[in-house]
């Protein structure tokens, strides 16, 4: 039984060591009322009664894997300003080596402002620049980063389209991976995912897999695995495990194909549901478990997030709870 199994390994392994490497932001909540309109415009006046940051992007991943007990090292760039101050403060109150984040003077720290009235989203204002990095900082940051991957069990690669993640950089860091032995996972974003060639993982949703593989739709299981596997073609990958929303996770391979229905009994909210599940499959496979297996609990973990409101994290115990009670 897999939940006996998580059992007896955490009770017996040590905690696995996991490389995210990502675009990081923060994310910044005002919370308040509206009770009437300005006179200057037709807009909501809103009364500020709370307002907190949480980090977002891949840091939100490191979350993930902390909260499930893996030591963390996270890795990416940041602006030189307050924020990235604020940001770093909070990883590192956290227990998240930030060795291998870098400051970048021509771009600011990406923030995501979200103005909230009651449980309702009233305008997201984002403060970000795009640009990729210059060769300069992409070759400090691979140099720096080299000493992590080898000692880490596995890598994340937590793109959010932030400009980190340019063609040649993103292979630089596959290519190192593999040459110490170490499997890539990959949250990928936008049309070229030949950058991602040599990953071991790579974890669309089902938008960002139609869009990938060039194709209408993929709603139909003939569908999804003529996509995953033009996907497959481009990147060599082994797996591609992509999200389904309300049905659960595919797992595709050249050869094989299998859904894993989903786990959930109420949707609240899906923010940061894809973290969970690729924080929870690297977990798993850093621990000695297959594909299949990490998916599996990957599920569980995001049945557990999306009844939450925000972006949420679970524990190996919460996962364990919520499979045993089914």
């Amino acid at each position: 039984m897999l939940s006996q199994k998580v059992r007896t390994l955490q009770q017996s392994a040590a905690k696995p060591s996991i490389l995210v490497i990502g675009d990081l932001m923060i994310d910044h909540y005002i919370i308040g009322d509206a009770n009437r309109l300005s006179p200057e415009a037709p807009v909501p006046v809103v009364n500020v009664k709370n307002e907190f940051i949480t980090p977002g992007g891949a840091a939100n991943v490191a979350q993930n894997l902390l909260s499930l007990g893996a030591q963390i090292s996270l890795g990416g760039v940041t602006g030189d300003d307050t924020d990235a101050g604020k940001l770093i403060n909070v990883l590192e109150q956290e227990g998240i080596n930030t060795g291998a984040i870098f400051k970048d003077l021509n771009r600011p720290t990406t923030v995501k402002t979200r103005v909230m009235v009651g449980s309702h989203q009233l305008v997201r204002v984002d403060r970000e620049t795009t640009n990729p990095l210059s060769q300069e900082l992409q070759q400090q940051f691979i140099n720096n980063v080299k000493a992590g991957i080898v000692a880490s069990d596995i890598i994340i690669l937590s793109d959010y389209n932030k400009g980190l993640f340019s063609p040649d950089f993103t292979q630089e860091l596959i290519t190192t991976a593999n040459a110490a032995g170490k499997r890539v996972i990959v949250d990928p974003k936008g049309l070229n995912y030949i950058k991602y060639k040599g990953a071991y993982i790579i974890k669309p949703n089902r938008k960002e897999l139609a869009e990938a593989a060039k194709t209408e739709r993929v709603n139909t299981v003939e569908e999804l695995q003529a996509a995953a596997r033009i996907i497959l073609k481009q990147t060599e990958a082994d797996y591609m495990v992509v999200t389904l929303s309300e049905q659960g996770i595919a797992i595709i391979s050249e050869l094989t194909y299998k859904l894993l229905p989903v786990k959930a009994t109420s949707v609240f909210d899906v923010t940061g549901a894809g973290d969970t599940v690729i924080a929870t499959m690297a977990y798993f496979m850093a621990q000695g478990l297959d594909v299949e297996e990490a998916c599996e609990l990957a599920n569980h973990a995001a049945a557990i997030v999306i009844r939450q409101t925000g972006s949420a994290v679970t524990t190996v115990e919460e996962i364990l709870q919520d499979m045993e009670n089914r």
